[in-house]
């Protein structure tokens, strides 16, 4: 689940996009500058002419070549304005000019035309994209129901090898006339690799009119040619990882209701089926089954007075998630699971904003091994091998430091830390594993950033892509 888009693409994809567009846009301008002095040369001419049999010089005064404009994005439409002759220029010939052919003034505007159309076809599909992303960013929410891009592309990591992956994001407002509550936001994500790794999800959040109430799911479905170590800090750090196939299914959908400003309290339900198969070393399970299916649900309790919810810059974000797992709900013995969240934001300086975050994830019961907290991913410990350490109980945290640098690009560094451990009882500080990285940030949509990290951890690293920022 770690696709890595390469920087390299996007930032050849848009620069190389952003030239052609200049190109083109400057070839039109110098095509259109000549057909407007070959016509003031042809009036010009005209001008110094004798009169005519009225005593008259002919009127021909050339339009004057205009701005080159770009139609919304809706259309679809790239179009410039010519300068065009738009009266026959009938001139009177000196005698020395007595017996030449002219080409009629008609014949002219077919060529100008001609030329214009030339250009437009040219440049319309490269300007139609350096626009799209262009004005991606630019909020549209107050005159569109629904804002949508999509941006995708080749990627490749050491454990899914070359891939193709797709990203999508959109933003909404239930309430278009309230700009005190942030907009609500979607994101789709695709992908499929030459190892057989293929992923599709959703995930999203909807607040109500008057953030009354408030919607969160995620959706996802995917299979992934995955590594397994076994079950404990020991078995992550010194033993010698397996192979085998993952097959997983999540569904997770959160209701709150509004207490009073800032804090909501709400039900949760959840669905999760993971298949493991092609065991390399089927004893690393310990006797567990290959497959489980799980289904919970859950009350939370959440604080939440971030400015942007997917990006944020102050604020805090606050949430104890307590869920149940019966065997009447067709679990393999119960269990429950806690998640604690704790995240805060600042403003330091101009352009930078401090993030800071704390996870844990408590089991208790018969937690199966496919239900077990696992370190790593893309949202903490980044650069960390996701599952590779995983155990009952898990604790992370993680300070992130992120900087604007010019237009719609930025930069971040974070250092972190987790331990993973199966009781409170037996929680070893010195199993604490290090966490550091760097990354890119470039803002597709208006706050929705596209993020490439690259993290650090003991004895491993990692390359991340992602949108929206981890925390």
């Amino acid at each position: 689940m770690r696709g890595f888009l390469l920087a390299v693409w996007i930032g050849s994809v848009f620069f190389a996009t952003s030239a052609g567009a200049v190109n083109r846009t400057e070839s039109a301008v110098k095509k259109r500058n000549v057909a407007a002095a070959d016509t003031s040369v042809v009036a010009s001419a005209q001008q110094q002419a004798p009169a005519g049999p009225s005593g008259a010089a002919a009127d021909s005064r050339p339009v004057p070549p205009e701005t080159l404009s770009v139609l919304s994005e809706e259309t679809g439409v790239t179009s410039g304005a010519v300068p065009v002759v738009t009266k026959e220029l009938s001139v009177s010939k000196p005698d020395s000019m007595q017996g030449k052919t002219h080409a009629p003034a008609d014949s002219m505007e077919m060529a100008v035309d001609s030329m214009s159309g030339d250009s437009t076809v040219k440049k319309g599909f490269f300007h139609r994209f350096y626009n799209y992303f262009k004005s991606a960013n630019v909020d549209k929410t107050l005159t569109k129901k629904f804002d949508f891009s999509i941006i995708g592309g080749p990627h490749y990591s050491s454990d899914i090898k070359l891939g193709l992956g797709l990203v999508a994001a959109g933003l909404y407002r239930v309430d278009r006339k309230d700009l005190s509550i942030p907009p609500s936001n979607i994101s789709l994500f695709g992908d499929i690799t030459t190892t057989g790794f293929w992923l599709l999800g959703v995930r999203g959040n909807t607040l109500f009119k008057g953030a009354k109430y408030r919607l969160d799911f995620t959706t996802y479905f995917f299979s992934f040619p995955s590594a397994f170590w076994g079950i404990g800090y020991d078995k992550g750090m010194y033993g010698t990882p397996g192979s085998y196939k993952r097959m997983q299914s999540q569904v997770k959908v959160d209701f709150f209701f509004r207490l009073v400003p800032k804090f909501y309290l709400g039900p949760s339900v959840s669905f999760n089926y993971i298949k493991g198969k092609d065991f390399s070393d089927i004893s690393l399970l310990n006797g567990e089954n290959t497959q489980y299916t799980n289904t919970s649900i859950g009350v939370i309790l959440m604080y939440d007075s971030r400015d942007v919810i997917y990006n944020a810059s102050r604020g805090i974000y606050a949430r104890l998630d307590q869920r149940f797992y019966p065997s009447f709900f067709g679990n393999k013995g119960a269990f429950t699971q806690t998640e604690l969240i704790f995240d805060a934001y600042h403003k330091l300086w101009k352009g930078a904003v401090m993030a800071y975050d704390f996870y844990a994830q408590l089991g208790t019961g018969s937690v199966p091994w496919t239900m077990l907290a696992r370190l790593g991913g893309s949202y903490r410990m980044r650069g960390y091998y996701e599952g590779r350490y995983r155990d009952r109980q898990m604790v992370e945290v993680q300070a992130e430091l992120r900087q604007h640098i010019y237009n719609r690009h930025g930069v971040a560094v974070w250092v972190g830390a987790g331990n993973v451990f199966p009781t409170f009882g037996e929680f070893n500080p010195a199993h604490t594993l290090p966490n550091y990285g760097v990354g890119y940030r470039w803002e597709f949509k208006n706050k929705v950033n596209v993020r490439f990290d690259y993290g650090f951890g003991k004895g491993e690293n990692s390359f991340l892509f992602s949108i929206n920022e981890a925390f």
